[in-house]
């Protein structure tokens, strides 16, 4: 969740350190919680709560945002790592690393805002933090599915294909958005704005319409998909095999390798490369 900018900061309360009121009025700014696209379900239902209580015990911490978010990148990477482990226990370990880098990507720009810290390294950093976490989440539950330690031999790497697809999908569509405002950019335009992501074309529009409100897209994300991945690791454990894995692996990639070519669609078809 990048960093932007923040009101005046407050005096602290007692004991030096904010009050979450004081806290959460400059880590919180107006409207961060309704951001369009820049703010998951997760963190405005719960995470944001967790996070800011963490956050304001790190005002005066030797740490800075950006050290914070290379733990962050970290955290998501060991959750694709986690999925290498047998058994349910893999899945377990993963869905609670992915709930770890949630709150730190949380809690980086929280201090930045504290702290005046904002930069642009920190939003540089932050983009690439979720295109290596997803990317090797989606890419741990292809090998996962591949069962890449069995003992007997005979691994499935159609599986490891699969996953690998998935997370390659999960880049282009993040990158599809982002090169955007590159493309903008180096034509001399300012960056885009929320209005101009409408398709032109009505039918594009009303697809696009339909893919909001179904939220399928979203199974891709690393939250979600970590939470499939964990149903699928306990219906594994019931069942015996790797077989809801495998569901989830194809069906992860299904639906990525088809929101990359929808919302290039939708993007090309907007008012935003105009």
């Amino acid at each position: 969740m990048s960093n932007t900018s923040a009101p005046e900061r407050p005096q602290p309360g007692k004991g030096g350190k904010p009050t979450l009121a004081e806290f959460r009025a400059v880590a919180h700014p107006e409207g961060l919680l309704d951001r369009r696209s820049g703010e998951h379900w997760a963190g405005r239902i719960y995470m944001r709560r967790i996070s800011s209580r963490v956050t304001r015990h790190l005002v005066d911490a030797p740490v800075s945002p950006n050290q914070l978010t290379w733990l962050m990148m970290l955290t998501g990477i060991l959750a694709g790592a986690a999925l290498l482990i047998p058994g349910l226990a893999g899945a377990v370990v993963a869905a609670l690393l992915i709930q770890v880098y949630l709150g730190l990507d949380c809690v980086d720009g929280e201090l930045a805002r504290w702290r005046k810290q904002t930069s642009t390294t920190g939003v540089y950093l932050d983009r690439v933090g979720h295109y290596l976490s997803e990317a090797a989440l989606l890419t741990g539950a292809g090998l996962r599915a591949a069962d890449l330690f069995k003992v007997n031999g005979g691994t499935a790497w159609m599986w490891a294909f699969l996953g690998t697809l998935a997370a390659l999908g999960a880049i282009l569509i993040k990158a599809e958005t982002d090169l955007v405002d590159v493309a903008r950019i180096r034509r001399g335009l300012s960056a885009v704005d929320d209005s101009a992501s409408v398709p032109r074309a009505s039918g594009v529009a009303r697809a696009r319409k339909l893919a909001s409100a179904l939220k399928f897209h979203r199974l891709i994300g690393g939250v979600e998909a970590s939470l499939v991945l964990l149903a699928a690791g306990i219906a594994d454990a019931v069942h015996g095999d790797l077989l809801f894995t495998r569901i989830a692996v194809a069906v992860l990639a299904a639906i990525a390798v088809l929101q990359t070519v929808l919302h290039l669609l939708s993007i090309v078809l907007s008012s935003r490369l105009r």
